[in-house]
């Protein structure tokens, strides 16, 4: 397996000793720092390859336990797409390009209907089986539910959206997709886009700048419109895998992967690599062997031998770790206890259980490290290859060279620095993202429980109001019960009282009759007895006579004053009774007005309580959306002070290795000059040399020319020019010398000057870059906090627009049940009047006669209603009124109001307006009184006393003795 992850440190492979099965081990330790964090990401990425099972992914077999290291076995693979580009040491071809490209995007489509994201898609997590298979591995950075917001993936291939998830929001599997077209640019190039630049710039480079191209005009339409459908910037712009291989109905297989090619293409690819993997390896091995077999002849037989066994270690290291390059540390690890899988009890997790494996068992899966072992014997340096090495070739095919290996582990000790920055990069931004995440879920909870503590607070004030309501129900219904006892009562001793009179009147009637009659009766015996000439039997007979005309006319008048008396007190008990039913009314109204101004009163309460929970709310929400932007601009800063440190520490460390190289190249200057220096001097003394034999020759050549007598002279001379000579030749030499030394110096100076530019503008534009990337994302972080305050601000005026329109509606319809009760109550008053009043004129009593006060009865009962509005305060003469017992205070408002405590409506008639039919408006009854001037300021000013209402009180107060009753 090809995964490089920070705390994978090897793969390997494996034999089922039962099936003979070659499969893939994957060891990850979770030892260290961060090991919870690591125990939690090996047990994610278990179940992550237990859920799937699709012919593009890589199957997996089991998972054992070792210690603190997780062996992880999946199915065996050649080698990733990225091996192609290793070995091949060129671009794929675009037929090869589609099939490997057609085949990850079919295990794409199978996660992504799955609800699932891979995150780590490129050319070293797509691998190649023997058959020819496209597998997608490593799982490790995979998310099990889509959308996603974590920061995970390695950085070239990274979507733009998984870079500014923590600031933008969420993303999906079309992350996969620009992952699959920045690996098809990688296929073509052998390098993604921005690869010669810092992992970390690259970040900042892919958020902010446009979609990367193909550079090359070789490659067809077809496939640069792949690409560029794959690297559409806007996610919503970019197409789902079953789109671009033509799932659904609506949608048709891209054409770069619809065009023919053969079958046969990767098994074609994959037999070329095998075939490069075996020239190069035993290409290395040949060289190596020659080198060990010059050693030979020139030290010990020793070093010989070790020598010879290293080469096919080298070999079988390149075939058993094909799969990653992490792989790197076992070598330099535990050498043998690694390997041995037989030895005591495992375990191995699957299907989420755990299993302990006994040593039997265990003994099914053998693992082929291809760790050197120690020789027992010297060996000549010239032996053969042990055979056990090429049945590992033939065993545990491969696609990956020796010398990818070796560069590979080469790297990842050299990268250890940038990789554990980058992952404390990546820790830092999920920290981040946690943190916010917890912050929000802790403010909504408070928010949750501060709106549900506003509902108790107002579903505690309704019950308490409604509770209020009932009693007062109550209260006006025993109220209303008590006064109708009360009037029945009033009503009985009115009559009786009446009764009393009139028997008292009749029976002083009687005596004054009998009086009369006497006296009467003694005029007529005088007027008698002053007539003598009248016989006395005539005498008799006329005062017999008289007084039969006395007793008749007595007896007349007995009846005309019984016959008035019953009139009368049929009158005014009828009178009694209109007033009594005039007064209930007047109860009946103000018990109305009272319960219609409490629930005005109550409903004012609620929507007072309705605001202040509005602006309670609104302060909180405000609150809750500063704490959020607050800590997210604070969280920004320290991301962007950590991407500052660095890029400054990247800097530092790219400067300081420029300076170790250029240390090391004037160390190395003296060497080279020495070279240079013995070069020269080597020029020098050929020259001399050349010099020395013509010297000769001219020598010879003279002294054969001249006599022998000038041989000294001629001698002397040449002696003298060869000595110029040489002195001229010495002083080239001295000068040679010299420019040499200051000319490569100076080129040392110049080269290394250059590259410090060259450094230095690099650098200083991935500082830029980064400055201009921290920039836009807090321009973006300040436009997206001022959206959400408006947002904000938004739902906030549209509730309150839509809580004072509630509270209009409610007063509306308060307003419009007012008006209803009121309506109702005083067409039921106004109906139980006219039943009233038909009645009495069925009995033969006038309304006029009923309603004003007879002109001889001034303050008597005879003055109708009018005396009842007019008294108030006075009991019975025995204490047996209502109105010392009961009172009513009035809930009314301002002098602007009507008597019912509302506010008169513009264009209506006054609400209390009583129209009696048939009779008028009856000024001497109660509806007159109440609508009068000053009923309306007795009403809004205060208590029932001033309204002129003491109900059977003011009634029971007229009687106070008989003398006022008349019957003429």
């Amino acid at each position: 397996m090809y995964i490089p992850r920070k705390y994978i440190f090897g793969n390997d492979k494996a034999r089922d000793i039962r099936t003979n099965e070659v499969v893939a081990i994957k060891k990850m330790s979770y030892n260290g720092k961060q090991s919870n964090e690591k125990w939690q990401d090996i047990i994610k990425e278990v179940k992550f390859l237990q859920r799937i099972r699709h012919p593009n992914s890589i199957e997996y077999k089991g998972c054992y336990l070792r210690e603190h290291t997780a062996w992880l076995v999946m199915e065996y693979c050649l080698g990733s797409a990225s091996d192609l580009l290793e070995v091949h040491k060129k671009p794929l071809q675009e037929v090869e390009i589609a099939a490997i490209t057609h085949g990850a995007l079919q295990g794409l489509a199978y996660l992504h209907s799955h609800n699932m994201i891979h995150r780590d898609v490129k050319a070293g997590n797509i691998l190649l089986t023997e058959p020819g298979l496209v597998k997608l591995a490593d799982f490790g950075s995979a998310s099990i539910a889509s959308p996603a917001n974590s920061f995970v993936g390695t950085p070239y291939w990274m979507a733009p959206e998984v870079i500014l998830a923590m600031d933008e929001g969420q993303y999906d599997g079309k992350i996969d997709i620009w992952s699959l077209g920045i690996t098809c640019i990688e296929l073509a190039e052998r390098k993604p886009p921005l690869f010669n630049m810092n992992a970390m710039s690259a970040l900042y480079h892919i958020a902010q700048n446009e979609s990367p191209t193909l550079q090359s005009s070789e490659w067809t339409d077809y496939f640069r419109n792949f690409i560029d459908s794959c690297l559409q910037k806007i996610p919503q712009d970019r197409p789902h895998s079953d789109d671009m291989l033509g799932v659904s109905a609506q949608t048709h297989t891209h054409a770069f992967l619809q065009r023919e090619r053969p079958d046969s293409v990767l098994m074609d690819l994959i037999m070329r690599t095998k075939d490069a993997v075996r020239e190069l390896d035993n290409l290395q091995y040949r060289k190596m062997k020659k080198i060990l077999l010059q050693e030979t002849h020139n030290g010990p037989a020793a070093e010989v031998q070790d020598g010879d066994e290293s080469i096919p270690s080298m070999s079988i290291s390149a075939s058993s770790q094909s799969s990653s390059v992490n792989s790197l540390n076992e070598a330099a690890q535990d050498s043998h206890s690694e390997l041995d899988l037989m030895e005591g009890d495992h375990t191995i997790m699957s299907n989420s259980s755990v299993i302990h494996l006994k040593p039997e068992e265990e003994e099914s899966l053998s693992v082929d490290q291809a760790v050197p072992s120690e020789p027992s014997e010297p060996q000549p340096a010239s032996a053969p290859v042990p055979r056990k090495y090429y049945r590992n070739r033939e065993h545990f095919a491969t696609i990956r060279t020796a010398s990818l290996v070796t560069r590979e582990m080469q790297e990842h000790e050299q990268d250890s620095e940038l990789r554990e920055q980058m992952s404390g990069y990546k820790r830092m931004r999920r920290q981040h993202q946690k943190l916010l995440m917890g912050m929000e879920n802790k403010l909504k909870g408070e928010m949750d429980e501060h709106r549900l503590r506003l509902d108790k607070e107002l579903e505690s004030l309704r019950n308490n109001f409604n509770q209020e309501m009932e009693k007062l129900l109550k209260k006006h219904q025993a109220a209303l019960d008590k006064d109708l006892k009360t009037f029945t009562n009033d009503e009985k001793k009115f009559q009786q009282h009446i009764q009393v009179q009139q028997k008292k009147e009749l029976s002083s009637f009687l005596e004054s009759q009998k009086r009369e009659y006497k006296l009467r009766k003694e005029q007529l015996k005088e007027e008698l007895s002053e007539n003598q000439s009248t016989p006395k039997k005539e005498k008799q007979e006329w005062l017999s006579k008289q007084k039969e005309n006395i007793q008749h006319f007595q007896a007349e008048e007995e009846a005309n004053l019984l016959r008035r008396q019953r009139q009368y007190l049929e009158l005014e008990c009828r009178r009694f009774k209109r007033r009594i039913l005039i007064a209930r009314h007047n109860v009946e109204q103000d018990l109305a007005r009272e319960e219609l101004n409490k629930r005005q009163t109550q409903k004012d309460l609620e929507h007072a309580m309705l605001l202040r929970h509005h602006e309670s709310m609104q302060e909180l929400e405000f609150r809750h959306l500063g704490t959020i932007q607050r800590a997210r601009a604070d969280l920004i800063r320290t991301q962007h002070q950590t991407e500052l440190t660095n890029q400054l520490e990247y800097n530092k460390r790219r400067e300081r290795e420029l300076r170790r190289k250029h240390v090391m190249e004037v160390r190395q200057q003296p060497k080279s000059l020495k070279s240079k220096e013995l070069q020269i001097k080597k020029q020098f003394q050929d020259t001399c040399k050349t010099q020395t034999r013509q010297y000769k020759a001219l020598r010879n050549h003279l002294l054969e020319t001249t006599p022998k007598s000038d041989h000294k002279a001629v001698l002397k001379r040449l002696k003298e020019e060869q000595t110029r000579k040489l002195a001229i030749l010495a002083e080239q030499y001295d000068h040679s010398i010299n420019e040499m030394l200051s000319t490569q110096a100076l080129r040392l100076d110049e080269a290394q000057e250059g590259e410090c530019q060259v450094l230095r503008m690099q650098l200083q534009q991935e500082l830029e870059l980064l400055n201009a990337y921290q920039s836009k994302i807090k321009m973006q972080t300040d436009a997206q906090h001022d959206k959400e305050r408006r947002e904000l601000e938004q739902r906030v005026s549209l509730r309150r627009a839509l809580l004072e329109q509630k509270i209009e509606e409610e007063m509306l319809a308060l307003q419009n049940e007012r008006l209803e009760r009121i309506r109702s109550l005083l067409e039921r008053q106004a109906r139980e009047i006219e039943a009233f009043d038909s009645e009495s004129m069925r009995l033969g009593f006038s309304n006029m006669v009923l309603t004003n006060l007879a002109p001889d009865c001034p303050g008597g009962w005879g003055g109708g209603a009018g005396g009842l509005g007019a008294q108030g305060g006075s009991q019975w003469p025995g204490g047996g009124g209502a109105g010392g017992n009961h009172s009513h205070p009035h809930q009314g408002g301002s002098s602007s109001q009507q008597p019912w405590g509302h506010p008169m409506l513009a264009g209506g008639p006054p609400p209390w307006s009583l129209h009696h039919p048939g009779g008028g408006n009856q000024r001497g009854g109660a509806g007159g009184v109440r609508n009068s001037p000053q009923a309306m300021r007795r009403t809004s000013s205060g208590g029932r006393n001033e309204q002129g209402m003491s109900r059977s009180t003011s009634i029971t107060s007229q009687i106070s003795n008989g003398s006022h009753l008349s019957y003429t």
